[in-house]
C-alpha cells in the first residue's frame, strides 16, 4: 500500500500516534492532533493541557491558515495584582536562562481549545478517538529517554517549586532518570473528559473552576472570567515568496514568523549558498521584540492527499502550579523574561513559534517548526535554507550544524566555521556538540522530484519520523 503520509514530532510515541492516526483514516490535521495529545503526555514538561500554541493548516486547493491556541493576558475581574513570582535559573551549555514561576506567572491557557477547534473544523476522526491513545499511554507509563531525562533535570527548580508538582514529576525528590517509567493517571483521565465532552469543562465548567480558585489561592490573577472569555482565533498567515516557493509562517502577534520573514528578505533571492557570516546577519536582522517560550515541542505532517499541518505548542518553563484532579501543569509565561510590552487583559502574549510550511505550484512540499526559545527562528532559518538553497535532504538538513545571533553574540555548535563569525565582529560561544539550546526543528517533505514522503527529526531533542 501506498504510504498514508509522514509525521514528525519531538518524541517516538508522538509521532506514532500521529501515524496510527494516518494509518486509521485520519488526514494531517488529525495526525497531528494525535501527536500533540500524545506528547502532554511524553514530553510533559514541555507542554500540556495548561500550555498554548499555534497550528499552521494548509488543505489541498486552499489558502493555508493559522490558529492561534497561544496563551492570554488574565486578570478580569482579579482582585489586586498577581502574586509574587520566583526566580528559576536554567543553565544550558555555555549561558544561562532566567524564568520566574509560580501563581503570578501563570497565563490563560489555549490548548484544550486549540486541540477541539483543530478536529472539530478541519479533521475527519472524533476527537475521543485522538485523546483515547494518549490516555492509555498516560496509564500505562512512559519510559524517559534522554532527550526528556535532561530537561526534567534542567526544569528540576520548576517541578520542585510546589509540593504538588514535585508529587507529579519527581521520584523521591529527584528528577527522575532515563529509563525511568512515568504514569500520570489525572492527565489519562483529563484527556478522557477532553475526548468525550470537548474543551468546556477546561473553560466553563469543573476543571475551569478547579484552576481558578487554585491559582486565585496562591495569589494569581487567572479567572473564571478568564477562561470563560477565551476563544481561539483563526488568523492569515504570513507568506514571503523564495525563488519559485511561497513559504507561510506564524503571524501576528507573535513575533516567530515575522523574524523568520524578516531573516529571509535579508538573505535575499535563492541561488547562492549563504556561509556562516551570512547566516548570522540574517538572523540578526531578523531579531526583534516577543516573548520566547522556554519548553516547547513542534509536530510536522503532511499526508497523501496534500494536506499539511504543522503545530507547535509550549507551556514555557512550567509554572510549578499544577491543579489537583485536573491534569492540568499551569503555564509560566506571564515569567518569561523576553516579554517587551505586556499585553492588556484578555490580549494574546507574543511568541517566538514559528510553525511553518513552503508551497510550490500551489502543493505543500515542506512543513516545519521548532522548539528553542528565541532560536527557534535560527533554526527553521537554517533547515530551510538547508533544503530549499543547498538540496540537502531533509534529515541531512536538521542535523547539520546552527549558529544563533542575540544581542550581537553568536553561539555556535562544532562544524560551524568561527573564523568567520569572528571575522564578521561577533564573539562566539563554542558548544562542544550539538544541543537543545538549538531547537527541536521537525520536518517533513514531499519530494518534489518523485513524490515520495520523508523527514527529518531533530536528534537534539530525541525527535521521530514516521512513514504512516
Amino acid at each position: 500500500m501506498a504510504p498514508r503520509g509522514v509525521v514528525a514530532a519531538g518524541h517516538p510515541a508522538s509521532a506514532a500516534a500521529g501515524a496510527d492516526a494516518l494509518r486509521a483514516g485520519g488526514n494531517a490535521v488529525d495526525a497531528a492532533v494525535a501527536a500533540v495529545l500524545t506528547s502532554f503526555v511524553a514530553e510533559p514538561l514541555l507542554t500540556g493541557l495548561g500550555a498554548g500554541g499555534y497550528l499552521l493548516v494548509a488543505p489541498p486547493g486552499e489558502s493555508p491558515r493559522l490558529l492561534d491556541f497561544f496563551v492570554a493576558t488574565p486578570g478580569r475581574g482579579a482582585a489586586g495584582g498577581p502574586a509574587p513570582m520566583t526566580d528559576v535559573i536554567v543553565t544550558f551549555e555555555g549561558t544561562t536562562q532566567v524564568f520566574q514561576v509560580g501563581a503570578g506567572s501563570c497565563a490563560v491557557y489555549g490548548t484544550p481549545a486549540g486541540v477541539t477547534a483543530a478536529a472539530e473544523r478541519f479533521g475527519r476522526m472524533p476527537l475521543a478517538e485522538l485523546t483515547a491513545p494518549a490516555a492509555r499511554l498516560a496509564r500505562a507509563g512512559v519510559r524517559l529517554n534522554a532527550m526528556q531525562a535532561y530537561v526534567f533535570e534542567l526544569l528540576h527548580g520548576v517541578v520542585g517549586a510546589t509540593p504538588e508538582a514535585a508529587a507529579r514529576y519527581t521520584l523521591d525528590g529527584r528528577p527522575p532518570r532515563e529509563g525511568e517509567l512515568l504514569r500520570d493517571p489525572e492527565l489519562a483521565d483529563a484527556l478522557d473528559l477532553l475526548g468525550a465532552e470537548g474543551a468546556a469543562p477546561f473553560y466553563t465548567g469543573d476543571v475551569a473552576g478547579a484552576v481558578a480558585e487554585e491559582v486565585g489561592a496562591r495569589g494569581g490573577v487567572l479567572t473564571r472570567a478568564d477562561l470563560a472569555a477565551y476563544r481561539v482565533v483563526d488568523r492569515a498567515p504570513l507568506c514571503v515568496t523564495r525563488g519559485e516557493h511561497e513559504v507561510f509562517s506564524n503571524p501576528p502577534p507573535s513575533a516567530g514568523g515575522a523574524r523568520l520573514v524578516r531573516a529571509l528578505d535579508h538573505l535575499g533571492a535563492p541561488g547562492r549558498e549563504p556561509d556562516a557570516a551570512a547566516i548570522a546577519a540574517a538572523l540578526a536582522a531578523g531579531a526583534g521584540d516577543g516573548r520566547s517560550p522556554g519548553s516547547t515541542t513542534h509536530v510536522s505532517v503532511l499526508d497523501a492527499d496534500g494536506w499539511a499541518c504543522s503545530v507547535t505548542c509550549s507551556n514555557g518553563t512550567g509554572s510549578g502550579v499544577t491543579i489537583p484532579g485536573t491534569g492540568i501543569h499551569l503555564n509560566n509565561m506571564l515569567g518569561e523574561h523576553d516579554l517587551a510590552v505586556p499585553a492588556a487583559v484578555g490580549e494574546r502574549l507574543s511568541s517566538a513559534m514559528a510553525p511553518t510550511l513552503v508551497r510550490r505550484g500551489g502543493a505543500t512540499e515542506l512543513v516545519l517548526g521548532s522548539a528553542g526559545s528565541s532560536r527557534i527562528h535560527a533554526a527553521v532559518l537554517q533547515v530551510l535554507v538547508n533544503v530549499l538553497d543547498r538540496g540537502i535532504a531533509p534529515q541531512e538538513a536538521v542535523a547539520a550544524p546552527r549558529i544563533h545571533v542575540e544581542r550581537g553574540n553568536a553561539y555556535a555548535e562544532p562544524g560551524i566555521d568561527v573564523a568567520a563569525l569572528e571575522a564578521a565582529g561577533y564573539p562566539v560561544t563554542r558548544f562542544a556538540a550539538p544541543n537543545l539550546f538549538f531547537g527541536g526543528c521537525q520536518v517533513v517533505r514531499r519530494d518534489p522530484a518523485t513524490g515520495a514522503l520523508d523527514g527529518g527529526a531533530d536528534a537534539r531533542r530525541c525527535g521521530a519520523v514516521v512513514v504512516a
